[in-house]
């Protein structure tokens, strides 16, 4: 089976058609998956600085709480002392 002219052109426009499709949607594909994979990656880094303020304030409350014990305690020897 031969195809004249016409129907040549007309099956290599419709084959390059075909293809301009698969590189189109490749291409919107790839674009989703690294916008999702930026979103991932703000999400986590947005989480490691929270996990630091987080670490920081649970190392302040620490270094207060110490300083308090070790007051309580001096006082508690001055008295001992002074009684």
């Amino acid at each position: 089976m031969y195809f004249n002219d016409i129907e040549e052109i007309l099956a290599v426009v419709i084959a390059v058609a075909i293809l301009g499709g698969f590189v189109v949607s490749t291409i919107h594909d790839m674009k989703a998956t690294i916008a999702e994979e930026k979103q991932k990656f703000k999400e986590k880094k947005e989480a490691e600085e929270k996990a630091k303020e987080l670490i920081d304030y649970i190392d302040t409350k620490a270094n207060l709480i110490d300083s308090i014990v070790k007051t309580t305690k001096k006082l508690e020897k001055k008295k001992n002392n002074s009684v």
